[in-house]
């Protein structure tokens, strides 16, 4: 037996940080995470590293009866901390002690533990709760979509409200569980992969994990009578698509388009690096919807995308999010860009795949086909507030100023960029100012002049900018539009929130 012996300075140390700190040195959580756009949403004073979610619902009343446990960090001594929440919660125990919880604003969950909670500490939070999401309003609209045969939670920047309690932003990626029960007959689909399926008493639980960090609003939800489809890609990533039933005329074209996911999903690997999950696929329930989502790893796809006959565009556009908006996400709200203008220039480049017109035509195109008085030019993709977050601009010029970067500095620098930025900041958070820099990196020039004219100017970049970054400025009747033109522009509805 060996003994330390401890200098008596040391050991006073020692005991002063052996006391806890006095209840006056705890304070609440912020009930918001910090974002400018949207200052109510998520939290502060934790960050949550995993989400179970063990759930029932019955289609036929929409009730959903949950228990959720979060695994979670302090970042704060700790007397109080909200979720982001609307159905009706009954327990809430924190480290398996319950808890004091009441409702504020619009979607606010307040919880008081016992014992408050010193910084670093690691929390067990399970909230039980039930109610009817389709009854629930925040802001005075909602994020649940009712079907004939279920429900589905997708949207964006907020989805997770209706059907689990989260600190929900971007900036809190979690992995997830999610096991829920539907009647005989009904399916249950989420995120990643399925884990598995057990029936009993005329119940059948489906098990969906999700094991890389997972923004809250692509995380998804949604029970109904699906067709399911399963394959795996050619780069050996496990598929799995669902189609409602009643998708009537529109079931064709959705399905000759989805089934289209693994071929995508390789094809955009050669640009952005190696697919980065473990799971693939897409789902369309008979929601009527506009929208497609990037729900992580299943992309939401309404039946209306597919009104037309098929829309590989809108795979092309919600598969190149997996990279460029989940596998990065934003740091904050105002960084949109860095998700909606690579996603719609990934649908300019397939077009270049498809030979139905190049990125620069289609460039061109977008610059021409517009004019300096339109409003069009008035949103700043960089920065383009909360009331234009999903404006077409953030998508058009979003992409116009990315083949702006493209010819300044040539396509070697331009397409490291686009493989690089991914593998930098890896399964984490960036901004457009990181982005900028980055490129600057790469490709060893400055930069900041060319996207301050692309993305932050509230105006039509004009003739001289445009000659200079080789965007080719035409007179009306000169207009050429590129051949892909009507697919891309019929997936316009994705920002139609």
């Amino acid at each position: 037996m060996h003994r330390r012996l401890i200098a008596p300075g040391a050991l006073a140390a020692s005991l002063l940080l052996a006391i806890p700190a006095s209840a006056a040195d705890y304070s609440p959580g912020a009930p918001g995470i910090g974002d400018p756009y949207y200052p109510a949403y998520g939290n502060g004073g934790y960050d949550v590293s995993h989400y179970d979610l063990r759930l029932q619902y019955q289609p036929e009343t929409d009730k959903l009866e949950g228990t959720a446990t979060l695994l979670a960090r302090t970042t704060q001594d700790l007397s109080r901390f909200n979720l982001d929440f609307l159905l009706d919660v009954s327990e809430v125990r924190v480290n398996g002690t319950k808890a004091s919880f009441t409702t504020s604003g619009e979607h606010e969950l307040e919880i008081t533990p016992k014992n408050p909670l010193p910084e670093g500490t690691a929390v067990t939070v399970v909230v039980r709760y039930s109610g009817v999401p389709s009854s629930k309003k925040a802001y005075g609209f909602t994020s649940w979509h009712r079907t004939p045969d279920g429900g589905v939670g997708a949207n964006e920047p907020e989805a997770a409200w209706w059907w689990f309690p989260s600190n929900d932003h971007p900036l809190d990626k979690a992995t997830y569980d999610v096991s829920v029960a539907v009647p005989d007959g009904s399916q249950a689909i989420s995120n990643g992969t399925l884990q598995s399926v057990s029936s009993r008493a005329g119940w059948t639980r489906y098990s969906w994990r999700s094991n890389k960090p997972q923004a809250t609003y692509l995380a998804t939800l949604a029970v109904g009578k699906f067709d399911l489809t399963t394959g795996t890609s050619e780069s050996g990533i496990p598929i799995v698509n669902a189609y409602s039933k009643d998708l009537g005329d529109n079931y064709g074209a959705a399905r000759a388009s989805i089934e289209r996911t693994g071929e995508v999903a390789d094809w955009l690997s050669e640009y952005f690096g190696p697919y980065p999950f473990n799971a693939l696929g897409g789902y369309v329930p008979n929601t009527d919807t506009g929208y497609a989502l990037e729900t992580q790893t299943r992309p939401f796809y309404s039946p209306r995308q597919f009104a037309s006959g098929t829309n590989v565009s809108v795979v092309v556009h919600e598969l190149a999010h997996q990279w460029y908006g989940d596998h990065v996400s934003v740091t904050g709200w105002k960084d949109i860009w860095i998700n909606e203008g690579f996603a719609r220039y990934a649908q300019w480049l397939w077009s270049e795949h498809e030979g139905e017109g190049t990125a620069q035509e289609i460039a061109d195109y977008v610059y021409a086909s517009r004019a300096s008085d339109d409003p069009f030019w008035t949103v700043k993709p960089g920065d383009p507030g909360p009331e234009n977050q999903f404006h077409i601009a953030v998508y058009d010029r979003g992409a116009l100023a990315l083949q702006a970067l493209r010819n300044e500095i040539g396509d070697e620098a331009f397409f490291a960029i686009l493989k690089g930025w991914p593998k930098k900041y890896s399964y984490g958070n960036a901004t457009v100012g990181d982005f900028v820099k980055y490129a600057e990196e790469v490709s060893g020039q400055p930069l900041a002049s060319l996207f301050d004219t692309w993305l932050y100017q509230a105006s039509k970049p004009g003739a001289p900018a445009a000659r200079a970054a080789s965007i080719a400025p035409r007179a009306q009747g000169e207009l050429v539009r590129p051949k892909s033109w009507k697919k891309i522009a019929a997936t316009n509805s994705v920002h139609e929130r």
